[in-house]
């Protein structure tokens, strides 16, 4: 009984929000609870599409249906907040409660239904919170960049550069607005879309979008890009746990367009990666991220999945003082700390092995002609390599390999942490093999990166098989095919030989190399 009592005296103690967006094509609600470092956990995310837009732009109103949908959503949403003992932060409405004619019915009807008190928010505050969340979930200090949040009634747009907003717009293009106003035949005709493309671009041209320096990336929210990583990852072959993060190249949007575009309503139901949901409004929404990107002349769209509901989060947990104000830019590395740490990992075994690791990097990164980004997978993987240990000893790599490939790495894209998560797999027992599921669905490139970066921690684990640190220095040098690693130290390093010496078949079949272990007393 005292346990119990504990357990829930402990549960009242940490501060649990939620926040919930009423946009016009959905709701959503995401849960947190705050951590006492100054970041927070996703209890909940719950999503309803209501459609709450849906005739909007023949008659200027909210239909009842529409909103008989949305009372029904939030209150499910209520619900789900108390449930989670977590305080409704924000509720915020955006496009189609802002432009409707009975506006102040709709709210009075939510307000009787939930008690909710719904903030109408204008366009530039929908892309504050959504760049508020592109700070949270990407490096992007150096950089030049767009952000876009398409919705069902109005984009936002913001260019930036660093934390330095240049220009906020919010336009009438959301998904569900074009589709209504331009798409009407099925399939959708040549000239209907046409009609649509001329209007996205003449619309854009009148703002500053196009101005400016070229913008490295586009990085977009809301369900139009989150289906659009969806589709290019079915089309890829790949499979990663979320789009959040994910890279999608110019070309493969038009190529998505164009074979879009050919199909029915019925046929688009069944395309892999699409909502069902979302199949008759994705061709407004991938014709207008396509004209983004021409007009901020960038070949690359990364996935945002969180968002303005996460803006929300974000901005509530300043105004508690529970994460910091200030927008000083995150860093990938402490991330990973800050993460290896929650898992109670062994900090200073992680740290040497990463420093060995690095020294047998620089060693051979010439011969694979690997970079700067390939040396910080595998100072992911090193740091991160021996979290299983949080779940039990027994199959810890395998244990690893799982919480790496469900984090939410800062800094690392769905690709990039699927390598991270092969490389810690493989750090001890068996080797890379193709009848391993997680070796075999990564293409052939990243298989053999996973070998060589694998063979390197691999490695660089085995000389400190007591995790006591003995060895102060290694000199690497490779010569033809032979590998030269002298171990520098005190003490007596003859079980880090024997480890490193068992521990580097890996690291041999992945560069051709044949080890020569030797050991240097310190003077």
């Amino acid at each position: 009984m005292f346990v119990a009592s504990k357990l829930i005296s402990d549960l009242q103690e940490k501060t649990r929000l939620s926040a919930i967006d009423i946009g016009t094509n959905s709701i959503r609600c995401i849960v947190v609870e705050a951590d006492p470092l100054g970041s927070f956990r996703v209890l909940d995310d719950e999503k309803a599409m209501v459609r709450l837009g849906e005739g909007l732009t023949k008659t200027g109103f909210i239909s009842s249906v529409a909103m008989g949908r949305a009372i029904d959503a939030l209150r499910r949403m209520a619900k789900i907040s108390v449930g989670l003992n977590a305080e409704v932060a924000a509720v915020v409405a955006t496009s189609a409660v802002r432009k409707a004619l009975n506006r102040n019915e709709f709210l009075s009807q939510i307000k009787a239904a939930t008690d909710f008190d719904i903030k109408v928010i204008s366009g530039a505050e929908e892309a504050e919170l959504a760049t508020l969340s592109v700070h949270h979930n990407f490096a992007m200090a150096q950089h030049r960049y767009g952000v876009a949040d398409i919705g069902g009634g109005s984009v936002e747009i913001v260019l930036a550069t660093g934390h330095h907003a240049e220009t906020i717009t919010s336009l009438e293009l959301g998904a569900v607005f074009l589709t209504e106003k331009f798409l009407h035949s099925d399939p959708i005709s040549h000239s209907d879309l046409k009609k649509l493309r001329k209007y996205i671009r003449k619309t854009l041209k009148k703002t500053e979008v196009g101005d400016g320096l070229a913008a490295t990336c586009l990085i977009g929210s809301g369900g139009t890009m989150t289906n659009i990583g969806s589709m290019v990852m079915a089309m890829r072959g790949e499979q990663y746990e979320s789009v959040h993060r994910y890279e999608v190249l110019h070309s493969e949007i038009i190529h998505l367009l164009a074979m879009l575009s050919r199909k029915t309503h019925k046929e688009r139901l069944n395309i892999p990666g699409l909502n069902p949901e979302r199949a008759d409004i994705i061709l407004a929404g991938i014709i207008l991220t396509d004209e983004l990107m021409r007009q901020m002349r960038t070949n690359q769209l990364r996935i945002n999945a969180q968002g303005i509901r996460e803006g929300l989060i974000l901005k509530s947990l300043q105004k508690r003082g529970l994460i910091p104000q200030s927008q000083k830019s995150r860093d990938w590395r402490d991330s990973l700390l800050e993460f290896a740490r929650s898992c109670r990992f062994d900090e200073l075994h992680s740290i040497q092995v990463n420093r060995l690791a690095m020294k047998i990097f620089a060693a051979v990164a010439a011969k694979k002609q690997l970079t700067a980004r390939h040396e910080q997978l595998l100072e992911a993987g090193a740091l991160l390599h021996d979290i299983g240990y949080f779940i039990g000893y027994d199959r810890h790599h395998k244990h690893s390999y799982h919480l790496i490939r469900h984090a939410n790495l800062f800094g690392f894209t769905p690709r990039e942490r699927e390598i991270i998560a092969n490389i810690a797999r493989y750090h001890r027992k068996s080797k890379p093999k193709k009848s391993h599921e997680n070796f075999f669905q990564l293409n052939v490139e990243d298989q053999a990166l996973v070998r060589q970066l694998g063979g390197i921690l691999r490695l660089a684990d085995g000389l400190d098989r007591r995790r006591n640190r003995p060895i102060c220095n290694i000199a690497c040098r490779a010569h033809k095919n032979n590998f030269e690693l002298k171990l520098i130290g005190n003490d007596d390093l003859s079980v880090e030989l024997y480890s490193a010496q068992r521990k580097g078949d890996l690291f041999e079949a992945a560069f051709d190399y044949r080890l020569n272990i030797t050991i240097e007393e310190q003077g």
